[in-house]
């Protein structure tokens, strides 16, 4: 007796499909699970047992072999769980085998027959719709983030025998319905506003081009001057995420397993920002299957770290790379996985130990050789990469005491689409000039044929910062700055 039903595994952030084929014969009992499966799958055929005992089924005393095609590919993880348990009650004729070659199954089981979430349904549905299978039958609690897919049909079960019903045709499972409209007009609401910060106008200004223009930014002041409190708000002036960047984006927080339960769609730009405790590992991603780090958490949105001298040396220089080239790739022996990882930088530091040298409030004790010092913990090639340094004072108490709100994020927000929306249109057509696309907040060389290694990094970064900061001048109906000499930077 064979069956065979359709499940999915995932693959770095994309999913594929695993056909799971169950073969039940005659002999010793056994339960052998093929196709390279690992801990959580071949602990998977104890809970088989005992969820098909406790809801009423028969588990056969035979020799049952069940494969994962493709084998050459490690399968990890519980979701085959339910497949599995599927398979097993086709193959004994106690469900019908009639809609199992246009169902995709996935989900966890409890010992008590009960299915539960799994990691990865947003990739899941997307290879389903890939593969042009009728409908995905997931765990109810996975509905809201893989029902964002159209074209396929996301169903929902609760347990193994609302599964085996729908299976035989005697009931209908929930069907996942999302309005993508009405989830992006209320999950794109901000916490958090610019004109809550008192003073700053300069740090405001400057954090404004950082977003019209993808820079990566360092914000140097004593401790209380406001530089986590401005770097929060960063994700609030960014332009709105597209369609795209949030199912990219929560493809890689399905996979990570951080995205809450019941949440559909990633649709705010994500601010991550570690401890500076945190290891490289943790930081671009590791393990012994690859999981996505704080930097792929962070793609299409804001990567924040405070206290960066903090940090322990050989984490900063791993950012190196990722900076560059928008993406990560962990390679281990057996596999080579490539994340996402296209993200603004901000970081933080006082300017020395004691965080008062040139505070005008306090006396700094640290001496020149510790100031010295402590700012070398940061090195050159990663300094080089983050376009701009920004000096954060202390915000005088009559600032503070200051009963009127600032500017909000919104109207920033407004003048930063804009500015890019202008960016795009002007630069199209000069060769060897980099603007930034609504895709990501890497620059992008707009002209035919250039290369974006052509000419230094540091060129690149003024061409881009003069252009942007004459737009946003002209945008706000503020002076404009002269352009650079030719050769420097973007000739008008």
């Amino acid at each position: 007796m064979l069956a065979r039903v359709r499940s999915a595994a995932v693959f770095g952030i994309d999913a594929y499909l695993v056909d799971v084929e169950t073969d039940i014969a005659n002999g010793i009992p056994t339960f052998a699970t093929v196709g390279l499966p690992q801990g959580a799958v071949k602990e998977g055929r104890e809970r088989v047992y005992a969820a098909l005992a406790n809801t009423g089924f028969t588990f056969p005393l035979k020799r049952i072999t069940v494969n994962l095609a493709p084998a050459d590919i490690r399968k990890d993880g519980s979701a085959f769980d339910l497949p599995i348990a599927v398979g097993i009650l086709a193959a004994t004729e106690q469900i019908s085998p009639e809609r199992l070659g246009r169902v995709a199954v996935l989900g966890e089981l409890g010992l008590e027959g009960a299915i539960r979430p799994v990691r990865g349904a947003l990739p899941v549905a997307l290879a389903t719709r890939a593969a042009g299978l009728e409908a995905l039958v997931l765990p109810r609690e996975n509905l809201p983030e893989a029902g964002v897919v159209s074209g396929v049909r996301v169903l929902g079960a609760g347990n193994l025998a609302e599964l085996a019903d729908f299976l035989d045709g005697k009931a209908e499972l929930t069907e996942a319905s999302v309005d993508l409209t009405a989830l992006f007009a209320e999950r794109t609401r901000d916490d958090v506003d610019f004109a809550e910060v008192k003073g700053q106008a300069h740090a405001k200004r400057a954090l404004e081009v950082a977003a019209a223009g993808g820079h990566n930014i360092l914000m140097i002041g004593p401790p209380g001057s406001g530089k986590t409190m401005l770097a929060r708000r960063i994700p609030t002036i960014l332009p709105k995420m597209s369609l795209e960047e949030a199912l990219e984006t929560t493809k890689i927080h399905s996979v990570a397993g951080v995205l809450p339960l019941g949440e559909s769609l990633v649709a705010r730009r994500p601010f991550r920002a570690p401890h500076h405790t945190i290891s490289d590992a943790g930081l671009i991603g590791g393990g012994s299957y690859p999981r996505p780090g704080e930097v792929s958490l962070a793609h299409s949105g804001v990567l924040f770290l405070d206290e960066l001298p903090e940090f322990r040396k050989n984490v900063l220089e791993v950012l190196r790379q990722p900076m560059e080239d928008g993406v990560v790739t962990i390679a281990r022996a057996v596999m080579s996985l490539t994340y996402p990882a296209r993200f603004m930088l901000a970081a933080a530091m006082n300017p020395c130990p004691c965080g008062y040298f040139g505070d005008t409030q306090h006396n700094c004790v640290c001496g020149p050789l510790g100031v010295e010092r402590y700012l070398a913990r940061v090195s050159g090639p990663l300094l080089d990469r983050i376009d701009l340094h920004l000096e954060v004072p202390a915000v005088k108490y009559r600032a503070l005491a200051d009963q009127g709100g600032g500017e909000p994020s919104e109207a920033v927000r407004e003048r930063v689409d804009r500015a890019r929306a202008v960016q795009r249109e002007r630069f199209t057509t000069r060769p060897g000039v980099y603007a930034v696309t609504d895709r990501d907040h890497t620059p992008r060389a707009l002209g035919a044929g250039v290369s974006p290694h052509s000419q230094d990094r540091a060129h690149h970064r003024r061409s881009r910062g003069s252009g942007l900061a004459r737009i946003a001048a002209r945008e706000r109906g503020d002076p404009v700055p002269q352009p650079r000499p030719p050769g420097i930077g973007v000739r008008e």
